[in-house]
């Protein structure tokens, strides 16, 4: 399973790059961008074919669901510290049948912990980030949580096997697509991986 993360500022041919993944197969697109506001985050999605919106999941302003035929809504840390933790009334005004919900952790008890069900998990930094500065792997081995989690932190098409091997079902790639001279190789080749898996 990859998950790939969308640049937190936009890069040069993006919607472009980002449909050649979509042909070659991307099935978990997160829509992660901190600076747009809700007119801005429903422009990008227009400018997507929507055939592709099912395939896209977004961190923030979930009431798109409810616009958008998108795949799902992702809790950040904080946000899910806030809503999720305590049982609350969030899902209420959201259209979520069908849709999957995904959280971000930083330290693996906090996962193996959490009472909320979601359909997957990140867990980050695995290695050290490409995007991040400073953002130090920590080599987690999630191998005894019975839980779908998913690999961040420095994935490259060279380590997948080492997320393997500490027990992750997929990673979630950033800086390994979008900082590489070729992304959609980059994004072919650990698609190949997981297809052998």
């Amino acid at each position: 399973m990859i998950v790939l993360i969308a640049p937190e500022n936009d890069v040069p041919n993006e919607i472009e790059i980002l449909h050649q993944l979509f042909q070659e197969g991307l099935e978990y697109y997160h829509f992660r961008k901190p600076h747009k506001n809700y007119q801005e985050h429903c422009d990008y999605l227009n400018q997507i074919d929507e055939r592709y919106h099912n395939r896209i999941v977004v961190h923030y302003f979930h009431e798109l669901v409810n616009r958008f035929n998108i795949k799902g809504i992702h809790f950040q840390e904080q946000k899910r510290r806030d809503h999720l933790d305590i049982p609350s009334n969030y899902f209420t005004e959201l259209e979520m049948y069908g849709k999957t919900i995904s959280s971000s952790f930083h330290e693996p008890e906090e996962l193996e912990n959490c009472a909320f069900e979601f359909d997957y998990h990140l867990l980050s930094p695995v290695f050290s980030s490409i995007s991040k500065q400073d953002y130090n792997g920590r080599g987690f081995d999630v191998n005894h949580i019975n839980k779908t989690i998913i690999g961040m932190g420095g994935v490259t098409t060279e380590n997948l096997a080492e997320f393997n091997k500490l027990g992750y079902k997929g990673v979630g790639v950033l800086g390994g697509i979008w900082n590489s001279k070729n992304p959609i190789e980059n994004f072919a080749k650990m698609q190949a991986f997981f297809s052998e898996q």
